[in-house]
């Protein structure tokens, strides 16, 4: 199965495909009218019922950076970004009006970062999806350097620059994972 020369050129499908998580970056900044366009393709994001939960905090400050860097081995990457978005949620309030105790949040803030780094790579940026919520060490670092409220929660980062590697675009379907309406076994 492979996309025909048509569908590949579609600018859309290129974005989607091309996107990779590079996690070296070049030490310019990136230009604020990006930065907007992001964030005006983040709150774009679809959410259960329309609730629009998320909340999200550009970081452009290098010494923070550098200090969710120092955090975590695993938030080491950061520090070397200089740009980054925290997808957080008031969970409490979020569960408390919607009544979405079953961690809708996340599946509401995974639509966000996705938007994000799709954004970032049809503007010529790369980026990576830094896990954070239910990461020891992560979000119980990150949550106070953020300065935010009780009950406000990260679901993750996306680190976001000019990318200092390059990967090859997604190419072909793994057959060994697809299923055709029903799991077949040996898949």
């Amino acid at each position: 199965m492979t996309l025909s020369d048509t569908q590949r050129q579609n600018e859309t499908i290129g974005v989607i495909l091309g996107r990779r998580s590079i996690r070296v970056f070049e030490a310019r900044k990136v230009e604020p009218e990006k930065v907007e366009t992001i964030l005006e393709c983040a709150f774009a994001a679809p959410s259960a019922m329309n609730a629009q939960p998320c909340h999200i905090v550009a970081i452009d400050d290098k010494d923070l950076l550098t200090k969710i860097g120092a955090a975590n081995e695993r938030t080491r990457m950061a520090g070397d970004a200089p740009l980054a978005f925290a997808v957080c949620v008031d969970v409490a309030n979020y569960e408390k009006v919607h009544r979405l105790t079953d961690g809708t949040w996340m599946e509401d803030g995974a639509c966000v970062m996705e938007n994000i780094l799709l954004a970032a790579r049809a503007l010529g940026l790369e980026g990576v999806w830094l896990q954070i919520a239910n990461r020891k060490g992560r979000e119980e670092v990150v949550t106070p350097m953020l300065h935010l409220p009780a009950g406000v929660r990260i679901l993750a980062m996306a680190l976001v620059g000019y990318g200092a590697e390059s990967k090859a675009p997604h190419s072909g379907v793994d057959t060994a994972r697809l299923h055709r309406n029903i799991w077949q076994p040996g898949r």
